[in-house]
């Protein structure tokens, strides 16, 4: 194993300093920039870390950690800080019981145009701004066909350690970008030949069932929005076609992440 191991001792040694605090540390303004680091929670996390565009800067884990990771390690020239849990808790400010951490500072923004180079099937999201649903639709994303995400306005960071750690990892792999103005710059995805698919509770949209399988031919852009209000009426607008999930037992709506898994899916089980 050709690895660089760093054992240290000592919680306060500065070589650990992109762990430290680990609740604070995407505010921190000492880091590379000013959403701070990329952090990879769990051998899993690390994994797909390792094998995506973010390129590591260090990792701190246990020995154990270490040896799960060692094929993956051979050719990562980052250093493996190699540490007791005690010293990990004290230096992250919690018990981590995944065992290891990764760090990568955050690459350049990819633009619409690169993400949709070669899509299919792409998620767009509006006002999505909670962490753990924006890290679900990530990895519902990776799991069901989705190639690309497209954010709109009032989207939460896709790259704060807790979406990273929801996604599994996938917030690191699936291909995303912002919008620069927003709904406007989905006619970047009608240009490249996308039918834009406006989620909404509406009783009167079609179902997903009944509308993905004149599409399957297609490309197609699932759009969610916030939960609770949803996609705002511009975003309605300017799409084509507005579905929905039937609903019983007197409910509207389901969380963001589940209704866009089952969008994704229905788009899935059609695709050529």
């Amino acid at each position: 194993m050709h690895v660089n191991v760093v054992d240290v001792a000592d919680p306060a040694d500065p070589r650990l300093a992109d762990f430290r605090d680990l609740n604070s540390v995407d505010r921190r303004p000492d880091l590379p920039s000013g959403k701070g680091l990329v952090i990879a929670e769990g051998v899993l996390v690390v994994q797909r870390m390792l094998a995506s565009r973010f390129v590591a800067r260090a990792m701190m884990g246990t020995d154990r950690r270490l040896a799960e990771l060692a094929a993956d390690l051979d050719s990562v020239g980052a250093p493996y800080y190699r540490v007791s849990a005690e010293v990990m808790a004290d230096v992250i400010g919690f018990h981590l019981n995944r065992g290891v951490l990764a760090s990568a500072s955050r690459p350049g923004e990819l633009s619409i145009a690169q993400v949709l180079t070669n899509a299919r099937t792409v998620a767009v999201l509006e006002g999505v701004n909670d962490h753990e649903n924006l890290g679900s639709i990530f990895r519902n994303a990776a799991g069901l066909d989705v190639d690309a995400v497209v954010f709109g306005a009032g989207c939460a960071d896709p790259l704060y350690r807790r979406a990273v750690r929801v996604s599994m990892g996938h917030a690191l792999l699936v291909p995303y970008a912002w919008a620069s103005d927003w709904p406007a710059d989905l006619h970047l995805l009608r240009d490249n030949g996308f039918q834009l698919l406006a989620m909404t509770p509406d009783p009167a949209a079609g179902t997903l069932a009944d509308t993905m399988p004149a599409l399957a031919d297609h490309k197609v852009a699932i759009l969610v929005g916030a939960e609770g209000p949803g996609l705002t009426e511009r975003a309605m607008r300017a799409s084509d076609l507005r579905v929905r999930i039937p609903m019983s037992r007197g409910t509207d709506s389901l969380n963001v992440a589940t209704a866009a898994a089952l969008a994704f899916y229905e788009r899935a089980r059609l695709d050529p």
